[in-house]
């Protein structure tokens, strides 16, 4: 977002291409490394919200400034900054997790990189997790494999507007599995997938 986030990240201004962009890509980054990336997730001090700017403690390279040596916690706690946005995100990113345990799962099945889509579509922890980089080209039903057949349920979306997105995805949605092989998995899903924009079905039993 460069520097659109000291100008544009108010949310009584315009959300710009760049910004829009920005916030987008933020989440799904921090999504699909958190769910491919091992057993544990390490996060650097104020990337949670996107801090704008890097961190410097005094020494000689910086003539001793103090200038970098802060992290600006007020922004996210600032409802009319965008920043929120992403702190929001990160928070329920993280309470998803604790829900479903993909980290303490064995590591995730890739069943999708198609390069020319730009989608990844992976499982672990009993989750689906299906991502779609394209920067303009949304897809509607999209197949996807999955191993496990059933009702599947939208339970983390990186367009939700909580997270300032633009709520292209219906969460009332239920999704049910085909016995018909796709990807290499027994089962597959059809799916609506806007440009730019991760999301998480988990299964969901009846009751």
């Amino acid at each position: 977002m460069d520097a659109e986030m000291y100008t544009n990240m108010s949310c009584v201004s315009e959300m710009t291409v760049t910004i829009d962009r920005g916030l987008a890509l933020h989440k799904m980054i921090r999504l699909i490394t958190h769910g491919l990336g091992g057993e544990g997730w390490l996060n650097f001090i104020g990337n949670e919200f996107g801090h704008p700017e890097w961190l410097d403690f005094p020494r000689i390279g910086n003539n001793d400034s103090y200038h970098y040596a802060r992290r600006q916690w007020n922004l996210v706690d600032d409802d009319l900054l965008r920043y929120k946005f992403l702190n929001n995100f990160d928070r329920d990113m993280n309470l998803t997790e604790n829900h479903f345990g993909w980290l303490a799962a064995k590591q995730a099945y890739v069943s999708c990189k198609h390069e020319g889509d730009k989608v990844v579509v992976f499982e672990r922890g009993g989750c689906v997790f299906v991502f779609n980089f394209h920067p303009h080209q949304s897809y509607t039903d999209y197949r996807i494999g999955c191993d496990l057949p059933g009702k599947y349920k939208i339970v983390l979306d990186t367009d939700d507007p909580a997270y300032g997105g633009h709520s292209r995805l219906d969460h009332s949605t239920d999704f049910f599995t085909a016995p018909i092989e796709h990807d290499k998995r027994a089962n597959s899903v059809q799916v609506y997938m806007p440009a730019r924009v991760g999301f998480i079905l988990a299964k969901k039993e009846d009751n």
